[in-house]
C-alpha cells in the first residue's frame, strides 16, 4: 500500500544526505502513525519501519497494546500532561517533549528506568508553542543534573507550516548549533547527541542541519 510513498521517501532522504555528506545510516525515520489506524500501521513492519510515534497517550496506549508481541520501538512525540506521566512514561523508549521543571520531577518520580529524553526547543518563539528557548536550554538542562531518571539524548524542535525554506533552515541550524554546545560540555546525565527535527513537508532541510530522527507521517500514509 505504502511502496510507492516509501520510495519516493528513501530517495528524497538519500538525496538529502548526499548534499549534505552524511551517511544515510545516521538518519532515523519515525513513523508517526497517530491519525491511522493499528491495522495500517501494521503494513510499515514487513517494509522495515519498526519506530513507532504518537503524540497522544491514550492512542499511544493503545497502539502499545496492539502491537505487544512486535518489536516497535516506542516514541512519544506530544507535549505531555502531568497527570498522565505515570501512565505511559515506562511504555515509550524515547520522550520527545520535555520543557520544563515540574514535568522533569514527575518523570523522576513516577519512572522506573533512566527516560531517554529530548529537550524541546522553542527556535521560532511561537506562542502556541511549547519549548525552551535557546538562551534557556543550557540553564534548563543544568536544572536537571539530580534527577537520575533523565537522560537527555538530544533536542527536538518543529517548524512552524507558514515558515518559508529559509526561516526554516535557519531555525534548525540554530537547534543543531546548541545541541554541539551541550555536548562539548561534557555532562554524563546529557549527552545530547541527537537531534530530532523535521516533519514531512521539512525533513530534507531537517537533515541538512543533521537531524538524527526525522518524524514523517502524512508522506507515508497520504494517497
Amino acid at each position: 500500500m505504502f511502496e510507492k510513498n516509501i520510495d519516493k521517501l528513501k530517495l528524497n532522504i538519500s538525496q538529502a544526505c548526499k548534499a549534505s555528506n552524511r551517511d544515510i545510516k545516521d538518519v532515523k525515520v519515525l513513523a508517526v502513525t497517530k491519525s491511522v489506524s493499528c491495522d495500517t500501521a501494521k503494513e510499515l513492519l514487513p517494509l522495515g519501519y519498526n519506530s513507532f510515534a504518537e503524540n497522544r497517550v491514550d492512542s499511544f496506549l493503545e497502539k502499545k497494546e496492539y502491537f505487544r508481541s512486535e518489536n516497535i520501538e516506542w516514541h512519544l512525540i506530544g507535549t505531555l500532561q502531568r497527570r498522565k506521566v505515570k501512565k505511559v512514561i515506562n511504555e515509550i523508549d524515547y520522550f520527545h517533549a520535555l520543557d520544563n521543571f515540574k514535568l522533569a520531577e514527575e518523570i523522576q518520580k513516577r519512572a522506573n528506568h533512566s527516560i531517554n529524553c529530548f529537550v524541546q526547543i522553542n527556535v521560532f518563539g511561537e506562542k502556541t508553542k511549547q519549548g525552551v528557548s535557546l538562551s534557556q536550554t543550557i540553564n534548563f538542562i543544568k536544572s536537571l543534573a539530580e534527577f537520575d531518571k533523565i537522560k537527555v539524548v538530544g533536542l527536538m524542535a518543529m517548524a512552524p507550516r507558514e515558515a518559508d525554506d529559509f526561516e526554516i533552515q535557519t531555525g534548525f541550524d540554530a537547534v543543531a548549533k546548541k545541541r554541539l554546545e551541550i555536548e562539548n560540555l561534557k555532562l554524563s546525565y546529557a549527552p545530547c547527541s541527537e537531534l530530532s527535527m523535521g516533519m514531512s513537508q521539512d525533513y530534507a532541510l531537517a537533515i541538512k542541519s543533521g537531524a538524527t530522527y526525522v518524524r514523517i507521517g502524512t508522506a507515508f500514509f497520504n494517497d
